[in-house]
Parts: C-alpha cells; sequence; structure tokens
C-alpha cells in the first residue's frame, strides 16, 4: 500500500500513513492535546493506528513512558516505522493485539491514563466503508465503547484516568457507559466546527472511582468563520 510522508509541529515530527486506508484526523490531535498528563504518568492508547497519539505525547515531554496498542497488523508495523523515524523506539512501545484480551498480556493496575478514540458508530449506523482500515476507525466491528472502558478498568487501578474523544450526538451513551464500568466524569469540554455550530465531539475526562465533582470547560471551536483553524487548534498543531 502506498504511504504518504506527513508532518506535524513545524516538521519536527515526521509521520508516514497510508495513502488509501486509515489517517488520523483531528480527533486524535484533541485527544493528544486536550488531556490532561502528569510528568510520571505511564501513558497506553488503545487503538494507537500510527501510532500519533503518542508520539504527540512523548514529542511534547508529556508522561513518561508510552504504549500503543493496535489490532490491525498494517497499522502496528506502520505505528513502529513513525516511532523510529522520531527516533523513540526505545521509549514507546506498540503491541500488536486485541485490548479485549489485554488481561492476557499487560498487568492490572500497570498504567496510570488511558487514551483512546473509539469506534463510534454502532454497525447499524451508516454504510461501513470497504476500507477495513477505515471500517473498523470507525464502526463497532472490532471492539467497542464499552470494550475500551472494560480494558481500562484492567489497565488503571482506583485513582488512574480515562481520556476519550467521542461524539457529542452519542454524549448520554458515553456517560452511561462510563459510568457502569466504575469511572466518574471529571472534565468535559465541547468541540464545535464554528460557534455557531452545535457541539460534534465532546472530550471527556474520568477518574476511576472518582467523586462527583464534574467540571465543564469553556468550548472549543475548531474554525474561524474564514475556514481557518481557530487559535485554539493552531496551537495544538503548533506547539
Amino acid at each position: 500500500m502506498v504511504l504518504t510522508r506527513d508532518a506535524l509541529f513545524n516538521g519536527d515530527l515526521l509521520l508516514y500513513q497510508f495513502k488509501g486506508g486509515y489517517r488520523f484526523s483531528i480527533d486524535a490531535v484533541l485527544l493528544a492535546g486536550l488531556t490532561t498528563v502528569q510528568a510520571n504518568d505511564r501513558i497506553i492508547d488503545l487503538g494507537t493506528g500510527c501510532g500519533v497519539v503518542p508520539l504527540i505525547l512523548a514529542h511534547r515531554k508529556r508522561g513518561q513512558t508510552w504504549v500503543g496498542v493496535e489490532i490491525q497488523s498494517e497499522l502496528a508495523e506502520l505505528a513502529r516505522r513513525n516511532i523510529a523515524a522520531n527516533g523513540w523506539d526505545a521509549r514507546i512501545h506498540i503491541l500488536r493485539l486485541d485490548f479485549r484480551e489485554i488481561a492476557g498480556h499487560l498487568s492490572s493496575g500497570s498504567f496510570d491514563l488511558v487514551v483512546s478514540n473509539p469506534p463510534y458508530r454502532r454497525l447499524t449506523s451508516g454504510r461501513i466503508n470497504p476500507n477495513p482500515q477505515r471500517a473498523m476507525a470507525r464502526h463497532e466491528l472490532t471492539a467497542s465503547l464499552e470494550d475500551v472502558c472494560a480494558a481500562a478498568g484492567f489497565l488503571l487501578s482506583d485513582g488512574g484516568r480515562m481520556a476519550l474523544v467521542y461524539p457529542a450526538s452519542r454524549l448520554a451513551h458515553l456517560l452511561t457507559v462510563v459510568c457502569r464500568h466504575g469511572f466518574a466524569p471529571k472534565r468535559l469540554t465541547c468541540i464545535h466546527s464554528r460557534e455557531s455550530s452545535p457541539a460534534a465531539l465532546i472530550h471527556l475526562e474520568c477518574r476511576k472511582a472518582g467523586g462527583e465533582e464534574l467540571q465543564v470547560y469553556p468550548p472549543l471551536y475548531v474554525y474561524r468563520d474564514n475556514g481557518q483553524f481557530s487559535e485554539a487548534v493552531q496551537k495544538l498543531y503548533r506547539d
């Protein structure tokens, strides 16, 4: 499959992507940029794709160790290539496995932060993309929000955090599922295309066995009226 050579942060971060397959979107940049990260965090990305989220976090020196989990062999190999191309192969590790079976590969409570952009479309919702990489990223073919929360519950100790980007239209489902798995919603940001548009995405941070207090942050607008990225989003791509 043909690769493209792309970059973030004014060329400081190199990323190879499949030209006709799965390609990361702004969701990954939002997840990496909006999530609260502590200096010593052990971070795992469930469904890492080409490895973009761990690479952004490592590039910004956010966290201490990073692991990406990817079920698709081609994407897992591509993530490893991207990590090596940026000189992070000694610090970022990619596991090619189904995170629904994570308990057979990693220890319980071994991470401080789980991040994920879960597949968000039900199998009965919309046309399934004929490209298998894109289909798995968008539709709940091999994993669902329930599976992400179950894996996160295993990987985190009490007080550990989970951060997700998910469609705003499924906010009720999101809150129901995270609470059912023992997570307390702690920080919520609504993401809008423009100031005049309803929220399109939600960035949610949760804490395992956390308290009831939830902070709702100011909304983030992706575009200005002229169609250019807002200053807030430009900063996520630049800094």
